[in-house]
């Protein structure tokens, strides 16, 4: 068995590609990365007797044919996943979403291996209190550069698919959450755990203090691409794939059982979607598959992670 991923070093390719060998004993584990990020330590320690070949280069400039044929399946994770920055890089933001996603699902097509294609409930800013993935287009309002990157993605792999040209399966992951080697902290939960550790007021976006949004631990996202894997489950669907709908306010209490006295400032965002919404996820769990997740443990993971890295405040 053979699988590819791109982007193999990111939040989630970087603790997917750790645990792949344990699911899928004997498999060869391909990773794809250009390396902009430079999370070096993403490779750091990998397991001794695995078949683990690594490829340092992008997506865009490569002959990715050679790299996927005869593999199981393409997991493709390499993104730019900033939403709240992106409106300074549209630009790069296309390039490194949408195209580079349309260069890995046309090699995809060239030599019939199947895809996980990782979108976001970013693109949902609709004034439904429920969404799920029957929203009309017109219903869907996403709100960045970003979002609108993986709704243009995702309707590409449906134009692809057609004529049986490709088989896929799209996930709307919820915000992650979660230790991994190759974590980063620019969005809601690992951001506030940093800013908790270090003695920092938690830059809270005005309009999201009791919003509902949707989150994912890095446990349900990992075992989510495993039951894909297992069910064969490439029937060009869109799915959303997250743990639980929570507002800011439940993610500070849950920071504040392991660092009390933590204060917000309250700060403008160009994402300034007044409303709330829970996104549903009962697509995904009607497949088989069971969230098995808690944010809240995620959390204090990532807390214990960074305990030691400032004592002074505490």
């Amino acid at each position: 068995m053979k699988l590819v991923i791109t982007g193999a070093i990111g939040h989630i390719g970087s603790r997917l590609i750790r645990e792949l060998p344990s699911r899928f004993p004997g498999a060869e584990i391909v990773m794809i990365d250009n390396m902009m990020t430079q999370r070096y330590p993403s490779l750091f320690n990998l397991s001794d007797n695995i078949n683990y070949k690594f490829f340092e280069t992008d997506v865009l400039s490569t002959d990715l044919v050679p790299i996927i044929e005869n593999a199981s399946v393409v997991i493709h994770l390499a993104a730019i996943t900033d939403a709240a920055g992106s409106f300074d890089k549209k630009e790069l933001v296309e390039k490194n979403n949408f195209f580079a996603t349309e260069k890995v699902a046309n090699a995809c097509c060239s030599v019939g291996t199947p895809l996980i294609h990782l979108s976001s409930t970013s693109v949902y800013g609709t004034q439904n209190e429920i969404v799920d993935e029957d929203c009309s287009l017109e219903e869907l309002k996403p709100q960045s550069p970003y979002a609108e990157t993986k709704l243009r993605e995702e309707q590409y792999l449906v134009e692809l698919s057609k004529n049986d040209k490709l088989r896929f399966i799209t996930c709307r992951f919820g915000t992650i959450c979660g230790v991994s080697p190759g974590m980063r902290f620019h969005t809601a939960v690992n951001k506030f755990c940093w800013q908790a550790v270090m003695g920092q007021p938690l830059t809270v976006w005005e309009t999201a203090l009791h919003q509902k949004r949707p989150y994912l631990t890095l446990d349900d996202a990992v075992s989510a691409v495993f039951h894909i894997i297992d069910k064969n489950l490439f029937d060009n669907r869109t799915y959303n794939v997250l743990t639980d709908n929570l507002t800011v306010d439940s993610i500070v209490k849950y920071i504040s059982q392991k660092i009390p006295d933590i204060k917000i400032n309250f700060v403008k965002s160009k994402i300034m979607n007044q409303l709330s919404y829970n996104v549903a996820n009962e697509r995904f769990k009607a497949t088989g598959f069971i969230f098995k997740g808690k944010v809240e443990k995620s959390i204090f993971e990532t807390i214990e992670l960074l305990r030691n890295s400032n004592t002074i405040t505490r």
